[in-house]
């Protein structure tokens, strides 16, 4: 629900764009540089495709395992090169700081009351520095308005990873490898003003290696993997 409000959000600024009359354009000779810099501000709503291990009921009572999102942020350095004289094709290179939290809910069989369960919760965070180098296909301008499309791969580096850290019996944790690749799609608006652009676009990245270290603990011990998912809603200012 949370996603397609946002989405919706977008799309409501992109048909408010292509409803304007014709007038003049600001920021007219934006697009015959080559390359054009700023900056990033935006929030993200992070979770995990989780797959648990098939022995997780029979040897650890574990009678569901999800997880839910949880919202956090991020900022970073914008980059975009033209790659056509149209400038309808570019790339986009955006290094950012995400800020990020999930929470794994585990629900046990409560051997003391048959019928009743146990509910646990784990929360995992992490603060990563994402690489994200993707390929933007933009409409032609309308007016002061332009829409587009882009994807392309993630590098990520979780510098709150704890992998190589040792566990405690009395306070145990989920380990989350330190390095990730993900695959990042999504849409966005430009909106051009007299002396600069202002963007806001969706997201939608996931990760295609599990980033889940089992090391027997016991919140670890019925988890099979885990992938990292996350949505973001950005809004990019270029000069």
């Amino acid at each position: 629900m949370r996603i397609a409000l946002l989405i919706s959000f977008v799309f409501a600024f992109a048909t408010l764009g292509f409803s304007q009359k014709q007038k003049p354009k600001n920021y007219s000779r934006f697009d015959e540089r080559k390359a054009h810099f700023g900056f990033m501000l935006g929030i993200n709503s992070a979770d995990f495709a989780v797959y648990q291990g098939l022995d997780a009921y029979d040897e650890y009572g574990v009678v569901q395992l999800s997880n839910k999102s949880q919202p956090g942020g991020q900022l970073g350095i914008v980059s975009t090169f033209r790659l056509s004289k149209s400038a309808m094709w570019r790339l986009r290179f955006l290094p950012s700081l995400s800020f990020q939290e999930r929470v794994l809910n585990y629900r046990y069989d409560d051997p003391d009351n048959p019928g009743k369960f146990i509910s646990e919760e784990e929360r995992v965070g992490s603060t990563n520095l994402d690489f994200p180098l993707m390929i933007q296909y933009r409409t032609l301008r309308f007016n002061n308005f332009a829409t587009y499309v882009l994807g392309g791969p993630q590098f990520s580096i979780d510098l709150q990873s704890q992998q190589d850290k040792s566990q405690s019996l009395i306070d145990p944790f989920i380990k989350i490898r330190r390095y990730d690749w993900q695959f990042q799609g999504g849409v966005g608006v430009e909106f051009f003003a007299p002396y600069f652009k202002f963007g806001m676009e969706v997201k939608y990245s996931q990760s295609f290696m599990n980033s889940f270290i089992q090391d027997n603990t016991i919140p670890s011990s019925p988890i099979d993997k885990l992938m990292n998912k996350v949505w973001y809603l950005s809004f990019i200012f270029e000069g």
